[in-house]
């Protein structure tokens, strides 16, 4: 495995783009690109992109698309397309990495495998801190965050630990549950071989575990990721959640039929056209 391709979820909050962006520009491990899935923010969040790109050492695409509600299984697909990268690692652009984040991502990847890691919820109070007075926390130490945990900033320190021994990884192959692609990781062959997110998923809700299912369902196992690759995410309150019923409806019927691997409406078509939007 050579470069890594982290495609970073977007939707008009350039504050919380802006600390994730900063973070992944202080990793240890410094193969990889970033492109943004944009789905559909406005000006200043493609101003902050363009400001980015223009003084990053590392690669940054941008992968955009009108808004049009809720699609960020589509944008993800987008951005995969562009992406040039043996493997993807999935990140919402409202979370901040630790600086040795794509090391272990890089560490953890295995043939036949994907990688869930977890992640840490930051409270209302402290995110409004952290993002008005720019902490970078991502420079932080395991005592901050302890200190964060006593006082209620962070809901829990754990995930912070690394475990020594990885024979727990692979306890759960067919677990689908709390793999989300606000940390998620897997070879882009196999990605593709199931022809990416559904696009049938639109409004929030279960495009991503519909993803890893099918995943499961040809074969790819779980590796966990806990006490390896966790990340802080911001606090932010909940997106409309109209289609959630109909969508976890459609999940449930995936999870039944073991012969469902492939997307519907997925990643392919835009490998076809060649024809992905990415902004100037």
């Amino acid at each position: 495995m050579k470069l890594i391709s982290v495609i970073v979820t977007t939707y008009n909050w350039p504050e919380a783009l802006r600390a994730c962006l900063e973070s992944l520009l202080a990793q240890d491990d410094g193969y990889f690109e970033i492109i943004i899935a944009d789905d559909g923010s406005t000006q200043d969040t493609q101003d902050l992109v363009q400001t980015f790109k223009s003084q990053s050492p590392i690669q940054i695409k941008h992968a955009y698309q009108a808004d049009k509600g809720f699609r960020a299984g589509t944008i993800r697909n987008k951005a995969v397309a562009l992406s040039a990268g043996d493997y993807l690692v999935f990140l919402d652009g409202d979370c901040i990495v630790f600086s040795d984040f794509i090391q272990k991502h890089r560490r953890l990847a295995e043939p036949g495998f994907f990688v869930p890691g977890n992640r840490i919820l930051l409270s209302q109070c402290f995110t409004q801190k952290v993002l008005q007075q720019h902490i970078p926390l991502h420079q932080r130490s395991a005592f901050f965050f302890i200190g964060c945990w006593l006082t209620g900033k962070i809901n829990r320190f754990l995930p912070l630990l690394t475990f020594p021994f990885d024979f727990f990884r692979y306890r759960h192959p067919k677990r689908w549950q709390k793999a989300m692609t606000c940390n998620l990781a897997l070879f882009k062959q196999d990605f593709m071989a199931v022809n990416g997110f559904d696009e049938a998923f639109e409004g929030w809700g279960y495009e991503d575990s519909d993803l890893v299912i099918r995943l499961i369902h040809n074969g790819i196992k779980r590796k966990e990721g806990r006490f390896a690759v966790p990340v802080l995410h911001l606090w932010h309150s909940h997106n409309s959640r109209d289609k959630q019923s109909e969508n976890y409806a459609r999940l449930m019927q995936r999870l039944a039929d073991d012969n469902l691997i492939q997307a519907s409406q997925g990643m392919r078509q835009y490998l076809d056209d060649q024809n992905t939007p990415e902004s100037l």
